[in-house]
C-alpha cells in the first residue's frame, strides 16, 4: 500500500515508518522541517511538507494515498484548547477525504481517560466527546465514520511507549530523579501504568493497517499494570538513588508536567487486540529498559 503517515519522524511514527517500509509498503511522511524531510528521505520514504494546520494539504495527501496513519499531535500543554481543535480538524479532514473509498484510517489515541478504577479494555469507549473534550473527541469522531465506506481503526497507546531515545513521560521522571537526587513516586505508589516497547507498538500499527476491521479499538499494551512505585524502584536501582514518596500536592513541582499524570492509574488490557491481530509483544519490559540504561 501507499501509506500517508503524520508524525512520521516522531517517537512512535519513526518506528512505524520503518515497520511499514520493511514490510514492503510505500510511505509518504508529513514533514514540518528540513531535518524531518531529510530523515524520511534517507529511509526511502517520500516527503510531503506541511503540518496539521494545512488542512488542504492533508486532504490532498489522503486522497492520493491507499491509507492514512495519523500519529501527529500538537501536544501544546500550555494551550490544550488549540491542541484539541487541531486534532479534531485533522481527523475530520482525513475522514471526510476517505469516506466511500474503502481505504483505511488508523489514528493514534491514548488510554489516560478511558477507564477509572480498573484496567481499560477494548470494549470501553472514550468518554471524550465533542470539540471541547480531550483531544477534541477525535476518536469518537472518527468512529462515526466507521460505517461510511472506510475502515476506521483506533490504536490506543500505553502511557509509556518505551525504548532507547524516548523523550516522553518516563524520560521526564528520570530527569526529575537526576535533578532531586531521589527517585520518586506519588502518594503510595499503587497507581499503575500500562507499558509497551516502541517496536511492538509499531508492529501493532502495521498489523492494524493490514487487517483490523472497521471500528476496531486496539490497545498497544504489553504490560497491563506497572505500578508507579515499581517504576521509581527501577529508576532508583539504575541510578543508585533512594526511592521516596512525593506528596500528591507536590507532584507537579517535583516532576514537572508529568506530575499530573504520574498519580493517575492508566492500566489497560490488550487481550482482545492480541487475539484479533495475533500480536505478541517481544520487546523488553519497562523495568528491563530502565535497568539496561535506556534512560540513564
Amino acid at each position: 500500500m501507499q501509506v500517508f503517515v503524520t508524525g512520521a519522524t516522531g517517537w512512535i511514527g519513526s518506528a512505524v515508518v520503518d515497520e511499514l517500509l520493511d514490510a514492503g509498503h510505500e510511505v509518504t511522511g508529513l514533514a514540518r522541517s528540513d531535518a524531518s524531510a531529510a530523515t524520511l528521505d534517507r529511509k526511502g520514504a517520500r516527503v510531503r511538507r506541511g503540518d496539521l494546520d494545512d488542512l488542504d494539504g492533508l486532504r490532498s495527501a489522503a486522497e492520493e494515498a491507499d491509507a492514512v496513519i495519523h500519529l501527529a499531535n500538537k501536544h501544546d500543554w500550555g494551550n490544550p484548547a488549540e491542541s484539541n481543535r487541531a486534532e479534531r480538524a485533522a481527523v475530520e479532514t482525513f475522514a471526510d477525504s476517505l469516506t466511500g473509498t474503502g481505504r483505511a484510517f488508523v489514528l493514534a489515541a491514548g488510554l489516560s481517560t478511558v477507564a477509572k478504577g480498573r484496567p481499560a479494555t477494548e470494549t470501553d469507549l472514550s468518554p471524550a466527546v465533542g470539540p471541547d473534550s480531550h483531544r477534541g473527541g477525535a476518536e469518537n469522531l472518527a468512529l462515526e465514520y466507521a460505517e461510511k465506506g472506510m475502515r476506521v481503526i483506533s490504536a490506543r497507546f500505553a502511557p509509556s511507549v518505551h525504548g532507547v531515545g524516548d523523550h516522553g513521560f518516563l524520560a521526564a521522571i528520570v530527569a526529575a530523579a537526576h535533578k532531586h537526587g531521589v527517585s520518586g513516586y506519588v502518594g503510595d505508589g499503587t497507581a499503575a501504568w500500562a507499558a509497551v516497547h516502541r517496536t511492538d507498538a509499531a508492529r501493532l500499527v502495521r498489523l492494524a493497517l493490514e487487517g483490523a476491521p472497521t471500528g476496531s479499538l486496539l490497545h498497544a499494551v504489553a504490560e497491563e499494570a506497572v505500578t508507579t512505585r515499581e517504576i521509581a524502584e527501577a529508576v532508583g536501582r539504575t541510578l543508585g538513588l533512594p526511592v521516596v514518596s512525593v506528596a500528591p500536592e507536590n507532584a507537579t513541582e517535583h516532576f514537572g508536567f508529568v506530575g499530573r499524570f504520574f498519580a493517575l492509574d492508566m492500566s489497560a488490557s490488550s487481550a482482545r487486540t492480541r487475539e484479533l491481530l495475533a500480536w505478541t509483544p517481544y520487546g523488553p519490559s519497562l523495568a528491563e529498559d530502565i535497568e539496561a540504561g535506556a534512560y540513564a
